[in-house]
């Protein structure tokens, strides 16, 4: 699992293995491969908000090497079938052809104005890109208020294979 501390609030984002594992299933490994994307959606305790589902790329979603269009008919009807589940939709993820992402201004746009534009009772929503790298190098993750992105940084011990040898990183 991998925890990103939510500024001081005492809460976490935490994104369960599955949940990882499938957005790292879509990174842009190869010049030919199109950006992917979906949604984010989770449980919520008192101190945590617990990712456990991430849908998408769709059929219908509009993709290229660097850009990115989800359908948003069957985004909606992703949030519909989720909450009949008991899982709240929280944000969104993508992929950027790049080793470490960096989320662009259109990316930051977008999210701000899903914010502004949804009926939530959240303080925001996330904004996870996916670059090359392995996960957690390989994650950007973001809250947003609607105005500005609040950028996380995970708090998890994570084994990464250097030169086919595994060690432990604690990320801080």
């Amino acid at each position: 699992m991998i925890v990103f501390p939510i500024g001081s609030s005492g809460q976490v984002l935490a994104f369960q293995p599955g949940v990882i594992a499938h957005v790292m299933a879509h990174r842009q490994i190869h010049w030919w491969q199109s950006e992917a994307g979906g949604q984010l959606f989770a449980r919520f305790t008192d101190n945590q908000i617990l990712v456990s589902e991430a849908t998408g790329p769709r059929p219908g979603d509009r993709r290229t090497r660097w850009s990115y269009r989800p359908d948003a008919r069957a985004e909606q009807r992703e949030i519909d079938q989720m909450h009949a589940l008991g899982l709240h939709y929280i944000g969104d993820w993508h992929t950027h052809p790049q080793a470490e992402p960096v989320p662009s201004l259109p990316d930051f746009e977008s999210i701000a104005e899903c914010v502004r534009k949804s009926t939530h009772n959240l303080n925001g929503f996330v904004l996870m890109v996916v670059g090359q790298a392995a996960a957690p190098i390989g994650l950007n993750v973001s809250i947003h208020d609607g105005i500005i992105g609040h950028q996380l940084s995970p708090t998890v011990e994570a084994p990464i294979k250097v030169g086919g040898r595994r060690r432990q990183i604690r990320w801080v």
